[in-house]
């Protein structure tokens, strides 16, 4: 081989190495999205099940209007210390829930995302969510 075919191999393959790392990067970056926006997707789901809770009356297992003894056993999710988990992260409802309010959050497995929502009511516009880049969101 001469002088110019060699430079040229060697050049494609560092061409060829820069994309691998730049694809690895990428595809970590893109996963550790992906399960932000699924813990996300899990807690506005929790928080939906506990708006609708709130408004069953006492009689049908409900609320009657407020959070106070709220669990997530109470909305239908199996819990282990009082931890609901999946393939996502694990949810728990932060503290005593009071009357009117509701915190529950939420803690990536592997991937250093958290998620906190606040529910202050039975409408769409009475859930916040607040996303953090480090494991276990505070309650």
């Amino acid at each position: 081989m001469g002088q110019q075919q060699l430079l040229l191999l060697v050049l494609g393959i560092v061409i060829v190495g820069l994309a691998v790392v730049v694809g690895i990067q990428a595809f970590g970056e893109n996963q550790k999205k992906a399960n932000s926006d699924a813990l996300v997707n899990d807690a506005i789901r929790i928080a939906s099940d506990a708006q609708a809770w709130n408004l069953k009356p006492t009689a049908f297992g409900g609320g009657d209007g407020e959070f106070t003894g709220i669990t997530l056993a109470k909305l239908g999710y199996e819990v282990s210390s009082g931890t609901y988990g999946n393939l996502n992260g694990d949810y728990v409802i932060c503290g005593t829930p009071a009357a009117a309010s509701l915190i529950i959050s939420g803690t990536s497995t592997g991937n250093d995302n958290g998620v906190k929502v606040t529910i202050t009511g039975t409408g769409p516009d009475d859930i916040s969510t607040v996303v953090s880049d480090e494991s276990g969101a505070a309650c």
